[in-house]
């Protein structure tokens, strides 16, 4: 899996929300998305997000890499990652 960089514009709060100005757009995203944001904003690499979620969610590791995957590719088509 390919290690991305989160959008610096980019606003995400502690609740889920995220606001990307350059578009004016707004989301929401789930606890485990504010994990997985914070540790991209950390340049985390995949595999450590991985066992982040593992260890926080009690899933295995085919399930973790597939949901984390899906997440960055939803990231990448609004732009608000890219990849490394």
């Amino acid at each position: 899996m390919r290690k991305y960089k989160i959008s610096s514009n980019l606003a995400i709060s502690e609740n889920g929300f995220l606001f990307y100005p350059l578009t004016g757009e707004s989301f929401t995203v789930n606890q485990m998305g504010v994990q997985i944001l914070n540790l991209l904003k950390k340049e985390e690499k995949p595999e450590q997000i991985i066992s982040a979620i593992i260890d926080e969610y009690d899933t295995d590791h085919a399930t973790a890499e597939r949901d984390l995957g899906e997440f960055l590719t939803q990231l990448k088509n609004y732009k608000l990652v890219n990849e490394l």
